[in-house]
C-alpha cells in the first residue's frame, strides 16, 4: 500500500503530542508499506539530513507554517463560517504541494493529521470518481467542537475570560459545521477515544469511526530505579495550550494553597514549552517554577512526589496521562484529565475533581514518598502494567492498518 501522510508540524522529534502520533504512526506502517511526507514546518524548524524520516519515507515535502495576525484572526472570526483552526496552515504551496504529488504518484490512501488541516482534502476530493482516487482517512487528533464548548462553558463560569468564552462559542458553532464536513468526506475516520467517537457520531454522518488512542514508547519511558524522597508537584504539558493553561492556573489558585497549608516546603513544577503570559503572575510564587522548554520531561516525571493532572477542559487521550503511568509516577488527576483511558481510582492513580480532595490526594502521596513509597511503588507497578497491555504502539498499528483497509473498501463518491 502507497500512504501519504500530511502532518501539522515535523513529526520527528516527537515532542509533543501531535508528532508522538505521527512520528509512531510513520515508524509502524513503514515496516510494510510505502509512506510519503508532506508537512508545515513551525518557526525554526526543520528536517535534519539524519532524521529517520528520511530512512522511513520515500519522499518528504515541507512548507512554513503560515503567520496570521490577531488582527486577521478577529476579522475571520467576524466575516467567515470557517472556524479559526481552519484557517491556521491555509497555505497555497502547500495545495500546489498536495495537487502536484497525487497528480505525479498514485497513492491507496491520504492521510489527513487533525482538524487543521481537513481543507487539503479537496484537492484529494475534485479528482472525481471514488475509484479513480486515493482512499481519504482523517486521524481527528481531538473532537475539535466538544473541546470548544467545553473551553466556553468553563469561562463562562468567571466574568473575567467572557471575551474568551464569546471566542469559544462562535468556534464551537463553526467547527461543528466544519467537523461534520470532513467526517462526512472521509472514507473512515480515526478517534483517539470512545468518548471522541460518540461525539463524532453525533455529526450525522455515516462515515465508520475507528477508535485508535494514542499510545506510549514503552521502552523510552521506563519507571526509575529509586523512590523519589522529593516533595515536588510535576505538570508536564505544552504551556501555550489552553487547557493546559487553565489546569495549572486552577491547581495554583485552588488546590496549591491547601497543600502548602500542611506541606509548606512542597514545590510545583510546571515543565513545559511556550509558557503564555497568563502564567506570569505565577513567577512570582515561591512555591510555583516555571521551566520552559526541558530537553526531555522524564527525569522531572521521575522526581515527582506527586505528578498531576488537574484538567478542567479538553478532550482526547492524553500523552502526559501515558508517559507517567509508563514510568510508574504517582498520578493525581481529574476525572476529565483520564478521559478515555480506563484507569480506576486507587489501582493506577487517584483521582479527584474538587480542590481540598485534589489537595489530600496530593498530600497522601508527598507523605507516602517520606515514609517510603509503598503506595508509590503500588499505583506505579499497576500504572506500568496497564499501559503495557493496552498502550504500546504494537498494541495500536493493527487498528490503524484495519483503518486503512475499510478506508479503501468505504471509498465512495463525494
Amino acid at each position: 500500500m502507497r500512504i501519504l501522510f500530511i502532518t501539522p508540524q515535523a513529526p520527528y522529534p516527537p515532542r509533543q503530542g501531535a508528532t508522538m502520533r505521527n512520528y509512531y504512526f510513520i515508524r509502524g506502517l513503514a515496516h510494510n508499506h510505502a509512506v510519503d511526507l508532506l508537512t508545515f514546518l513551525a518557526p525554526g524548524d526543520r528536517i535534519a539530513d539524519d532524521s529517520p524520516l528520511k530512512t522511513l519515507c520515500g519522499r518528504i515535502a515541507a512548507v512554513d507554517q503560515p503567520v496570521r495576525t490577531a488582527l486577521q484572526r478577529v476579522r475571520s472570526t467576524l466575516t467567515t463560517l470557517t472556524p479559526d483552526m481552519g484557517l491556521r496552515l491555509e497555505s497555497e504551496a502547500m495545495y500546489r504541494l498536495v495537487r502536484r504529488w497525487l497528480a505525479e504518484t498514485h497513492y491507496d490512501v491520504v492521510q489527513i493529521e487533525g482538524i487543521e488541516l481537513a481543507q487539503y482534502a479537496r484537492p484529494l476530493l475534485e479528482r472525481g470518481r471514488a475509484a479513480t482516487r486515493p482512499a481519504l482517512v482523517f486521524d481527528d487528533h481531538n473532537c475539535e467542537y466538544l473541546l470548544q464548548k467545553r473551553n466556553a462553558l468553563t469561562d463562562l463560569r468567571h466574568p473575567r475570560r467572557w471575551p474568551a468564552a464569546v471566542y469559544s462559542l462562535v468556534q464551537w458553532q463553526k467547527l461543528r459545521r466544519y467537523e461534520a464536513s470532513i467526517v462526512r468526506s472521509a472514507d473512515a475516520v480515526i478517534a483517539v477515544s470512545e468518548a471522541d467517537r460518540l461525539a463524532l457520531l453525533d455529526l450525522g454522518a455515516p462515515t465508520p469511526i475507528v477508535v485508535a488512542p494514542n499510545g506510549i514508547d514503552l521502552d523510552a519511558y521506563r519507571p526509575s530505579q529509586t523512590v523519589s524522597p522529593l516533595r515536588t508537584i510535576v505538570f508536564t504539558g505544552k504551556m501555550d495550550y489552553r487547557p493546559n493553561i487553565d489546569a495549572v492556573l486552577w491547581f495554583a489558585q485552588n488546590v496549591l494553597p491547601r497543600v502548602l497549608a500542611k506541606a509548606p516546603d512542597a514545590r510545583f513544577q510546571i515543565v513545559g514549552m511556550n509558557p503564555h503570559p497568563r502564567l506570569d503572575a505565577l513567577r512570582r510564587h515561591p512555591a510555583i517554577e516555571i521551566t520552559g522548554a526541558v530537553a526531555d520531561t522524564r527525569p522531572y516525571i521521575h522526581r515527582a512526589g506527586a505528578y498531576v493532572i488537574p484538567m478542567r477542559v479538553g478532550g482526547g487521550t492524553r500523552f502526559k496521562v501515558l508517559e507517567a503511568l509508563a514510568c510508574a509516577a504517582p498520578v493525581v488527576s481529574t476525572t476529565l484529565g483520564v478521559e478515555g483511558v480506563e484507569v480506576r481510582h486507587g489501582q493506577e492513580l487517584l483521582l479527584a475533581d474538587e480542590p481540598e480532595a485534589f489537595a489530600d490526594a496530593v498530600l497522601r502521596l508527598l507523605e507516602d514518598a517520606q515514609q517510603g513509597g509503598a503506595l508509590r511503588r503500588q499505583l506505579g507497578a499497576q500504572g506500568r502494567r496497564f499501559v503495557e497491555q493496552r498502550y504500546g504502539w504494537e498494541q495500536i498499528l493493527p487498528k490503524l492498518e484495519k483503518t486503512l483497509v475499510l478506508a479503501q473498501r468505504n471509498k465512495k463518491s463525494v
